[in-house]
């Protein structure tokens, strides 16, 4: 999916207001269509799509209702802003239901037009972008779908598509909740290995016992119970990967097991006289200081030395800036599809407050809140209202803060600018038709925002 140039279509049977608006969204560098009546936009919205439609509310025969009806019917992607001069708090209300993305009255400020247009269009491109990284993902088993754009994150796939390749074992660092099996799973998918299974396992769930069991298999009667022989995950994994996770829960007499069968690429069953050959790459992850372990004797050195030949550092959510709208609005569309809501979109509070919160349960705690907010949220959008207790309760303290540091748009539009200059290697021309505006316009942003 390519994005289509920006286009607006202005509905407005006041002629004055409806060539205001022209003028300022034209002069902003948007292409832009304008009508008297909801009759005439309702046959351009069968014919042409548009990027963001705004219309009067209050218009006979079809009005702004319809409109924004037959619009969300025919084109979901495109984003709609009422305008009325009867500001009522009903049809405000009503009109957020039906999935306008935000509400003015007349006499409307230019400075606000603009801002709600770019808030608008930048919404819709949040949505366009997590949408085309699903094609992508489709099109493709070989990187799994790894959301984010900054700077962190940027060099995270950078150094898995560098290391994939090797068969050299991999240590990832970081924070419950931060996706290291993702990492993991990305590192074998464009491994040789890619086309063996990958197997993961959790060292913190199971007795010693069992995880002997789990990993290396048993022989027929090597305990009560044992009925019949069966391999373990390892051996199953042969030829493959194997994730273990959380590595430095594991007890230290398994620790010399595993190092055994690591140095020896060979195991032994429970009960097992034989040995089994194996040929597989180790990936492990822990949110443990390794180092620090060693030191106290809970982790063995050879151990850590065998499984830290390359390691990635992942970082907490709190430090990937810029990427929390683009995992929430990744998780919404996983939510919605999974529980049939018509939700599309997240209110700008929410998002702000999103963006602001420290997450110290990292990505599944984003994951779970969007998923609740979806499940318990009866609008068509996600607000503040739809978000945990403990979120909702630092919204006066966040919002009163003069100092707040939320990213503002033109923040947002420079990353983005920088991101799509990157993916098309710096040509302006592809670029440009990328963001769905010409290139005079792309110059004077990379001169404004001096990339």
């Amino acid at each position: 999916m390519e994005f289509s140039r920006e286009i607006i279509l202005i509905v407005e049977d006041e002629d004055i207001a409806r060539k205001n608006m022209e003028h300022i969204l034209k002069k902003e560098g948007y292409e832009v269509m304008a009508v008297d009546s909801g009759v005439k936009a309702l046959n351009l919205l069968k014919e042409k799509s548009f990027d963001l439609v705004i219309t009067d509310l209050k218009m006979e025969n079809v009005d702004g209702m319809q409109v924004l009806k037959k619009s969300r019917k025919l084109q979901p992607y495109t984003e709609v802003i009422m305008i009325t001069g009867y500001a009522t708090v009903d049809s405000a209300v009503n009109a957020m239901k039906e999935g306008a993305y935000h509400y003015i009255g007349k006499p409307y400020k230019f400075d606000e037009v603009r801002q709600i247009t770019k808030e608008a269009l930048l919404k819709r491109r949040l949505v366009l972008e997590n949408l085309q990284l699903k094609e992508s993902l489709k099109k493709t088993r070989q990187m799994p779908f790894i959301i984010g754009k900054s700077e962190a994150m940027v060099s995270v796939k950078k150094t898995i598509e560098q290391i994939a390749p090797s068969d050299s074992n991999v240590l990832i660092l970081g924070e419950s909740g931060t996706g290291k099996e993702l990492v993991a799973k990305a590192i074998h998918n464009l491994s040789p290995r890619s086309e063996k299974k990958f197997i993961a396992f959790n060292c913190g769930s199971f007795t010693e016992e069992l995880m002997a069991n789990e990993l290396f298999g048993h022989e027929k009667d090597a305990f009560t119970g044992a009925t019949k022989q069966k391999a373990g995950l390892i051996e199953a994994a042969d030829g493959g990967t194997v994730f273990l996770d959380e590595i430095g829960d594991m007890p230290l007499t398994m620790q010399v097991k595993l190092l055994r069968m690591m140095q020896e690429k060979e195991l032994l069953r429970v009960g097992g006289v034989e040995a089994i050959p194996v040929d597989v790459r180790f990936v492990a992850a822990t949110h443990r200081d390794l180092k620090e372990d060693v030191e106290k004797g809970y982790f063995r050195q050879d151990l850590f030395y065998r499984i830290n030949v390359i390691t990635i550092q992942l970082p907490p959510l709190a430090e990937r800036e810029g990427d929390v709208p683009l995992l929430a609005y990744h998780f919404l569309g996983q939510s919605i599809q999974a529980k049939k809501k018509n939700i599309q979109e997240i209110d700008r509070d929410a998002l702000a407050l999103l963006s602001q919160y420290s997450w110290p349960g990292n990505i599944r705690e984003l994951e779970n809140v969007i998923e609740s907010a979806v499940t318990l949220g009866k609008g068509p959008m996600v607000g503040v209202e739809d978000l945990p207790g403990y979120l909702r309760d630092l919204t006066i303290e966040i919002f009163r803060r003069p100092d707040s540091n939320f990213p503002s748009l033109e923040e947002h539009e420079k990353r983005y600018i920088e991101w799509v200059l990157e993916k098309n290697e710096g040509n302006k021309t592809k670029a440009a038709r990328v963001l769905g505006i010409d290139r005079v316009s792309l110059w004077r942003k990379i001169k404004r925002y001096n990339l």
